[in-house]
C-alpha cells in the first residue's frame, strides 16, 4: 500500500488549510479565527487523524475536512485557555483578547466549535457519521472537563499524582486518543483496532504532558523554546511538585510550601532552590520512570493494531520524533 510520508501530509494539508474560507461577514467574527489558525504550530492533532487513515487506506486527501475539524477544534480550546489565563502570548504573538478583546475572544471561539462540527461531518460517508461524532462530541466534553480540573486545582494543595494524571488525560491525552481513533474508523478499522489506537494515543498523551513537566525543570531553553522554570514560578501543579509534597519529610515540604507562597522573591532564586528539592527528592528520575512506562505501554499497544508493520512505520516514526522533540 502506497503511503505518503509525514512530510509529504503535512506540506497537503498546509495548502489545504490556507485554502479554507473562514472570512465572510461580520469580519469582526471571522478574522480572530483566520488569525488563530494562521499561526501554526505543529499541528500534531490532525496528522495523528491522517496517520491512522492512512495505516488503513491511501487516499488521505479524503479526511482533510476531518482533519482540519480537529485542528479548529483543538485552536478553540488554545483560545479559550489563553482567555482564562489572561495570557498576553501565544506562538510570539499577541493572543485573541489582547488583540481584539475579551467578548470577541468568546464569540470567535465558540463560532470555531460550530465549524469543527461542519468540518467534521462535510463529506463524512454516511456509515461513519454517527461514531465520528460520538467519538468527537465525547473528546470535546471531556477536555472542558480536563480544564475544569486544572483551573480547580489551582486553588488546591493536597491534589494527589492520580488526580493529576486523570487531569491530564482528560485534558491532552483524550484529544490525541480521539484524533487517531476518528482517523482509524474513517479508514474502516475493525472496532479492536480503533480502541487500541485510542488507547495507544492515551498513553502517548500521558507521556507527552509528562516530558513538558520534566523539560520545564530540566530542559534546555535553546531547544525546549521557552524559558524553563515557568511551572515553578506560577506554582502550577505539575507531576513533579505533586511528587516532591508525597515523597519529600517534613523539613522539605516546609521549605517548598515557603517556596509556594513566598510574596516576594528573585524568580531565579526560587526555581534554583525548588529544583534544588527536585534534585534532592530525585523527582526528575521519577518523572522520567513515568514516561518511559506510559510510552512503553502506548507502543505495546501499537504493536497490536492489526495492519502491516510496514504501514504503521510513519505514525510510529512521528510519534517517537514527537517523544524526542525537546530531550
Amino acid at each position: 500500500m502506497k503511503q505518503l510520508t509525514t512530510k509529504e501530509m503535512q506540506g497537503l494539508f498546509h495548502v489545504y488549510m490556507e485554502k479554507l474560507a473562514y472570512m465572510r461577514d461580520p469580519k469582526g467574527l471571522y478574522e480572530p479565527i483566520e488569525y488563530v489558525l494562521a499561526i501554526g504550530g505543529k499541528r500534531i492533532r490532525p496528522l495523528l487523524l491522517l496517520l491512522a487513515y492512512n495505516l488503513y487506506k491511501e487516499d488521505v486527501e479524503a479526511v482533510f475536512s476531518q482533519a482540519a475539524a480537529l485542528e479548529t477544534y483543538h485552536n478553540f480550546t488554545l483560545l479559550h485557555d489563553d482567555l482564562m489565563d489572561k495570557a498576553d502570548k501565544r506562538r510570539g504573538k499577541p493572543t485573541v483578547h489582547k488583540r481584539w478583546n475579551e467578548n470577541t475572544a468568546i464569540l470567535s471561539g465558540d463560532a470555531m466549535i460550530i465549524l469543527a462540527y461542519q468540518f467534521l461531518m462535510k463529506d463524512c460517508p454516511t456509515q461513519y457519521v454517527k461514531p465520528v461524532m460520538e467519538v468527537f462530541s465525547q473528546t470535546a466534553l471531556e477536555v472542558c472537563e480536563g480544564q475544569q480540573w486544572d483551573m480547580e486545582f489551582e486553588h488546591r494543595n493536597d491534589v494527589s499524582v492520580d488526580e493529576y494524571i486523570e487531569m491530564i488525560r482528560l485534558k491532552t491525552s483524550v484529544l490525541l486518543a480521539g484524533s487517531l481513533k476518528i482517523g482509524a474508523i474513517l479508514g474502516g478499522a475493525s472496532e479492536e483496532d480503533a480502541r487500541k489506537l485510542y488507547d495507544f494515543g492515551i498513553q502517548i498523551g500521558l507521556a507527552f504532558q509528562l516530558q513538558d513537566d520534566y523539560l520545564d525543570v530540566y530542559g534546555d531553553p535553546k531547544v525546549f523554546g521557552k524559558n524553563i522554570g515557568g511551572d515553578i514560578l506560577c506554582n502550577k501543579k505539575t507531576f513533579m511538585l505533586i511528587t516532591a509534597f508525597e515523597q519529600a519529610d517534613a523539613g522539605t515540604r516546609t521549605e517548598l510550601m515557603h517556596w509556594i507562597t513566598a510574596g516576594d522573591y528573585m524568580p531565579e532564586q526560587k526555581i534554583a532552590a525548588v529544583t534544588a528539592i527536585y534534585n534532592k527528592e530525585k523527582i526528575g528520575e521519577l518523572c522520567q520512570k513515568k514516561i518511559e512506562d506510559y510510552y512503553g505501554q502506548g507502543m505495546r499497544l501499537l504493536e497490536q493494531v492489526q495492519v502491516p508493520q510496514e504501514n504503521k512505520r510513519h505514525l510510529l516514526d512521528f510519534v517517537v520524533g514527537l517523544m524526542h522533540r525537546n530531550l
